[in-house]
């Protein structure tokens, strides 16, 4: 499956508005693969898709500080029709 997880973030709550929402890709994976999967796991429309991969970083540890590396990571942000939702994004609000 090329979708990991779906990213929620104040950015990416604050985008669902817009009928934006950002999930967690596999790095290999193309703009076509992501839109056929999104429309079968959501049953939605895609209208566009926006990717971006996130190089990842070297880090020190270790007795030796030794050199390792973070995995790069892609995400991808899907704009859907205006009168469709996708349920994970959801965020209800509450009063006092």
């Amino acid at each position: 499956m090329k979708l990991i997880k779906p990213l929620i973030t104040e950015k990416s709550i604050a985008q669902t508005a817009k009928k934006k929402f950002t999930f967690q890709v596999e790095v290999d994976s193309s703009k076509p693969e992501i839109k056929k999967e999104i429309e079968k796991a959501f049953k939605v429309n895609v209208l566009d898709i926006k990717t971006s991969i996130q190089h990842g970083r070297v880090y020190r540890t270790g007795r030796k500080w030794t050199t390792r590396y973070h995995s790069d990571r892609k995400k991808a942000v899907v704009t859907i029709k205006p009168d469709q939702n996708i349920d994970l994004f959801e965020v209800t609000q509450t009063g006092k």
